[in-house]
């Protein structure tokens, strides 16, 4: 398996597997291939990673700036992040995720933060302390990977794309 960059043609298969991965999930409300493309045609796409093998992409990875409490503090959020259904649970999703926060904190990244299961990304270093809220969300489901710097505090708020797809991280 090769993981790398995002590359010119690669939208449309991102696109379609984005689609197929969340599609079976309950709390998918349909937004999350919508949010890539928001995310790349608003340019606030920061690292966009896929996972191929034998020519074909089977995984993908995104991470966009966010705020907390209204600053940026040069931390971003992970998601969404895509696994073809049938080649789910044999690690390809934690590669991706280490491959992205690895070239996130050697780019000078403080930090990321998402919404999700704690159960699956503690496993790859992510927590909740409660000092990380969003919305009226039980705090326990926003999570944060501090890499450099303090823990923040505060609100946290993903890009726009994500508000306008109407779902966050």
């Amino acid at each position: 398996m090769l993981i790398r960059n995002e590359r010119p043609g690669d939208e449309d298969a991102i696109h379609s597997l984005t689609v197929v991965a969340f599609e079976p999930m309950a709390f998918s409300d349909g937004s999350e291939a919508p949010i890539i493309r928001s995310l790349r045609k608003s340019g606030d796409l920061t690292l966009s990673l896929v996972a191929e093998e034998g020519g074909a992409i089977i995984g993908h990875i995104a991470f966009s700036p966010v705020t907390i409490d209204g600053t940026h503090f040069n931390w971003f959020g992970l998601g969404p992040v895509s696994v073809q259904p049938e080649m789910q649970r044999q690690g390809i999703g934690k590669a991706l995720i280490l491959t992205g926060l690895e070239m996130l904190k050697e780019r000078g990244a403080h930090g990321c933060a998402l919404i999700g299961n704690p159960e699956i990304y503690s496993r790859v270093g992510f927590e909740s302390d409660g000092r990380l809220s969003y919305g009226n969300l039980d705090s326990s489901y926003v999570q944060r990977l501090v890499l450099a710097g303090p823990a923040p505090q505060g609100e946290l708020k993903f890009a726009p794309a994500f508000e306008a797809e109407g779902h966050a991280g």
